[in-house]
């Protein structure tokens, strides 16, 4: 492994994209500590240091690697950006239009990123103006302290606003140039360094609050989760295909063996995201109603916002279950692969082509979704039962979105290094 390392940075080509990747990851980390004009830091890290863990912002704060609660120039992190390339996902399904883009091929996939920036930068300022407007009301932080020197100041406001917004749009030009010019996808591996940047804190608040023994036993169980994600994220359901011999001219093609991976986590995280953006509103109607004595006041706040109660839980697994499914139902089509599977000449051993190829694929399709829909209910509850058992964080570093996060950026990344190292005749990671 350690040879490999060295492979990796002897070779000239390949050491230039990893020391620029370094350069643009210090650069947003950095952008990550500065405050947006206006704010009130002395403050900000007072009432930082009083914030209650059940905060509903805080998938939001994991996200910008803890830069909201900072109120910088990165605080929206790469959340905008998330939201708008899933919404765009959805869309595609839904609009003819956006479908015919898409099998354009790269014309078409390269319009559709550039809608993606343009509602990545409208949900910015909507993000940007809800999160300025609830520091001027302080209530982001729950905190009696002003959280901007100049709280009744439009000019002030507006300058925030558009400070935010245009953090976030330098966050998509630095994702687009690791794309471009470093190694493996610039956005994944931002949003990576957001959840790394959390991480030693947060481990460093189970020892302090429950003490070494118990950090131990974190550790050990982190490293088990750990090895646990990488086999269920690795595995896959491989489906042979063979291609018939056909002529075209005087050549002949075809009759080559291939299959047709299917993962067993084949959603990613993304029902993990659906399912916690859609319980977060429960937090903010009870904050937007924090001084209403209404019975529904009252029940939201006890079973949805601190996160521990069992029909939270519940609620949650279920929609994570349920997100799953649907978004595996809309971003693999099986009958749009068994026709192109028909088109040029393939088939699935012992399956006749057309009909019966698309039913075989959406059972075996269902099959595998159900182990992966549990595998990330689990994973994803693993902080709220943390939460409960050793009232550790909602941000416990070994589950939900960060260790899904970080296990799969990783991995991915480890692939495209493995790539360049083998086309130089090194030696990969991966032995």
């Amino acid at each position: 492994m350690l040879s490999a390392f060295a492979n990796a940075f002897r070779t000239p080509d390949l050491r230039r994209k990893l020391l620029f990747v370094l350069f643009i990851v210090a650069v947003f980390r950095l952008g990550s500590q500065v405050p947006a004009p206006g704010v009130d830091v002395a403050n900000v890290q007072q009432c930082i240091s009083l914030q209650e863990d059940s905060s509903v912002f805080n998938l939001i704060n994991l996200f910008s690697g803890g830069a909201l609660f900072q109120l910088t120039i990165f605080a929206l992190g790469i959340m905008p950006y998330i939201t708008a390339s899933i919404i765009l996902q959805l869309l595609v399904v839904v609009i003819p239009r956006l479908e015919a883009l898409k099998k354009e091929g790269q014309s078409g996939q390269t319009k559709i990123t550039q809608y993606t920036r343009y509602l990545t930068l409208a949900l910015a300022v909507l993000q940007a103006t809800g999160i300025v407007a609830l520091a001027r009301s302080r209530q982001l932080l729950q905190c009696d302290l002003p959280l901007l020197h100049a709280e009744d100041s439009i000019a002030s406001f507006l300058v925030i606003v558009v400070t935010m917004t245009a953090g976030t749009a330098v966050i998509m030009w630095l994702g687009e140039l690791i794309t471009d010019r470093g190694v493996g996808n610039g956005m994944s591996i931002l949003i990576f360094t957001q959840v790394v940047a959390t991480f030693p804190s947060a481990l460093w608040q189970v020892q302090a609050q429950e003490g070494w023994v118990t950090f131990v036993i974190v550790m050990a169980i982190g490293l088990v989760l750990v090895a646990a994600v990488i086999f269920i994220e690795q595995a896959q359901r491989r489906i042979p295909v063979q291609y018939a011999r056909r002529m075209v001219g005087r050549k002949m093609f075809g009759g080559s063996s291939t299959y047709i991976p299917l993962k067993v986590n084949q959603a990613g995280i993304i029902p993990v995201i659906f399912a916690s953006s859609l319980l977060y509103l429960p937090g903010l109607a009870v904050q937007f109603n924090a001084n209403s004595t209404s019975g529904w006041v009252s029940w939201l706040n006890r079973y949805f916002v601190s996160g521990d109660h069992p029909l939270y839980m519940a609620v949650y697994f279920a929609m994570i279950i349920f997100f799953t499914y649907f978004y595996v139902s809309i971003t693999f089509n099986p009958e749009e692969v068994a026709d192109n599977m028909k088109k040029y000449g393939g088939f699935i051993p012992g399956i006749r082509a057309g009909k019966p190829t698309q039913d075989y694929l959406s059972y075996v399709l269902s099959r595998i979704t159900l182990p992966g829909a549990l595998y990330l209910g689990v994973i994803a509850l693993i902080p709220l039962v943390a939460l409960a058992l050793i009232n550790a964080n909602q941000n416990f570093p070994f589950g939900g979105t960060s260790i899904l996060i970080m296990v799969g950026v990783a991995l991915d990344t480890v692939k495209k290094i493995e790539s360049h190292l083998q086309q130089r005749n090194y030696e990969g990671f991966l032995r």
